[in-house]
């Protein structure tokens, strides 16, 4: 059977339209595209008495072999951990408390002077360990893409988006005989890697 212009230009939009979320923008009830997928997976590992000051971004790699793997250690209360967002291999990011919310990401920590980065700074993990293996493009993409309207709400810095090896590094030279992990995190190459597109990504809007 022959389609007419018409109906093949029909059928081609809804096919491309299966390719795209449609999700709200946050604080503006307006809707947004994105083009990777998100997926509520809620933590319950949050402070339900605090609100976010929400003026930093601390960037983290999960260091477990599998999605599942780190979406079960950042929902288990016996863990005690969380974050704001996950981002798979894929680009699927998968959301686990709105940016408002105080969760467990950084632990002792501190950016610009201040102490305790969970109360004001969102988490985001990538899953992997770039110890290993560099980030995705689209980890890096998708993590963009999930930064901007964020970034520009709150009107978060550049500066300010940094590593959790960055904030604990400074908490260790402010208390050096306190115990701190040492856990390593997203490493610098991947992080400087990770600026640029961001930098380059938000000089085109």
């Amino acid at each position: 059977m022959k389609l007419s212009e018409s109906k093949l230009s029909f059928l081609i939009a809804c096919c491309l339209s299966c390719f795209v979320t449609v999700l709200p923008t946050y604080g503006t009830g307006q809707k947004q595209k994105t083009r990777y997928k998100e997926i509520s997976h809620p933590t319950p590992n949050v402070n339900q008495d605090k609100v976010n000051d929400v003026s930093g971004v601390i960037l983290h790699h999960t260091a477990e072999p599998t999605i599942e793997r780190s979406l079960g250690v950042l929902t288990s209360k016996q863990k005690g951990v969380g974050t704001h967002c996950v981002i798979d291999t894929d680009g699927t990011r998968y959301i686990m408390c709105p940016p408002t919310t105080v969760t467990f990401h950084a632990g002792k920590s501190i950016l610009n002077g201040r102490e305790w980065c969970n109360d004001f700074t969102i988490g985001i993990e990538f899953q992997g360990n770039t110890l290993e293996k560099p980030l995705t493009d689209d980890q890096i993409k998708s993590a963009i893409e999930y930064l901007i309207p964020i970034v520009r709400k709150y009107k978060i810095p550049t500066q300010n988006i940094v590593t959790h090896e960055m904030v604990r590094k400074a908490y260790m030279k402010r208390y050096p005989k306190k115990k701190c992990s040492g856990k390593v995190d997203i490493i610098q190459k991947e992080y400087k890697r990770f600026m640029q597109e961001y930098i380059k990504a938000t000089s085109k809007h």
